[in-house]
């Protein structure tokens, strides 16, 4: 076979794989580049555009199989590469600098797990080979330095802004980091708004793929500031099957939609209780309220999470489900819950104001 032959039927046979992820074949989405062919051996990289490190071998070998289908090909050699980028905000919202996309992570309520849905999201986008951080954004609750098992104060090395803490790899900033453990926030909303900006703004995070907003319950004044203000790439709504739970989140996802903000999808907390005595499921709070209104609003269902000791332990314990069992079948959730956040992201239109010049028109004299 000729070189030229060679390579198009190997992007023939290339086309049969198809991103689980993504649901594309790698040709059609380009996601295969520098396709070398070197006699009988052939090369090539397969980039994504999200982050999953987890989803590598399954890939790899698919590819290596199909180019081995094509008559001549030896060996194969396949190279991943990630390639996260910048995606659409709102109109007139500017980017963060050293962060891709910022994710708001919402519920509209208290009480239903948003807090700890945030955490083992981003441990999840984390292990799977992303740069991430969490902004606590409840003033009055700040939940996330316990959570990630973090104390102490942040540092600042220029006098101006603050340095991020950091565990598990995970960048943090909480207001729970300035303040006493036992201390009441005793503020009306214009200075807690305020004081989230400056937590927001003043943080030299440091070149994020993802930076997820544990968002304050309700949708109230710093809630609706931050949805407003805070160049959000998209939307994770926390919910649980109860009805009352399932109104007040229908609330936050209006709230987005007003101010411009993608859906990303609903997670549905405490969706059944399995008893570990006798195996006996039950739907304590309801069933499958999240995956109705998931349907009523055209959006995707994500996931849901069961009600169990081990969530609520390991959460209280600073080692979420995540990192206290990476292997475990409540880690597999959030990350496969992760991985379709990441993915939708990454469909998303690409953020291209760091292409255009700034111009500045003067007047002639």
């Amino acid at each position: 076979m000729t070189a030229a032959l060679t390579e198009t039927a190997l992007m023939q046979a290339l086309q049969t794989v198809v991103d689980p992820n993504t649901g594309r074949d790698v040709v059609s989405s380009r996601a295969i580049g520098q396709l070398r062919i070197d006699g009988a051996d052939v090369s090539m990289q397969l980039t994504l555009g999200y982050p999953g490190r987890s989803q590598h071998a399954a890939l790899r070998k698919a590819l290596v199989a199909a180019a081995r289908g094509v008559p001549g090909v030896g060996n194969v050699s396949v190279e991943i590469v990630t390639r996260i980028v910048s995606h659409a905000v709102q109109r007139g919202v500017q980017l963060l600098p050293g962060v891709k996309n910022v994710i708001a992570v919402a519920s509209g309520k208290g009480g239903v797990g948003k807090s700890t849905t945030t955490v083992n999201l981003a441990l999840a986008l984390a292990a799977e080979g992303a740069s991430v951080g969490i902004l606590d954004a409840d003033i009055y609750g700040p939940s996330q330095p316990m959570m990630m098992g973090i104390s102490g104060r942040p540092e600042s090395i220029d006098g101006t802004t603050m340095e991020p803490l950091e565990n598990y790899g995970v960048q943090v900033m909480s207001i729970g980091f300035l303040i006493d453990e036992d201390q009441a926030m005793i503020w009306r909303g214009p200075m807690a708004t305020q004081a989230l900006d400056q937590l927001l703004r003043q943080t030299r995070w440091r070149e994020l793929d993802y930076l997820l907003v544990d968002m304050p319950p309700g949708t109230g004044d710093i809630a609706l500031t931050l949805s407003q203000r805070v160049p959000l790439t998209g939307a994770v709504i926390v919910t649980t099957p109860q009805d009352i739970a399932l109104l007040d989140a229908k609330k936050g996802l209006k709230m987005f939609e007003k101010v411009g903000v993608p859906i990303l999808g609903i997670v549905e907390n405490m969706a059944v209780y399995h008893c570990p005595a006798c195996g006996h499921v039950e739907h304590i709070f309801g069933a499958d309220g999240g995956r109705r209104m998931a349907t009523d609003y055209g959006i995707d269902y994500l996931g849901g999470l069961p009600l169990t000791l081990s969530i609520r332990e390991n959460a209280d314990g600073g080692r979420p489900s995540v990192v206290a069992d990476p292997e475990g079948e409540i880690a597999a959730t959030y990350k496969a819950v992760a991985r379709q956040v990441a993915v939708k992201i990454a469909l998303k239109a690409k953020d291209f104001s760091a292409k255009f010049p700034t111009i500045t028109v003067s007047k002639g004299t």
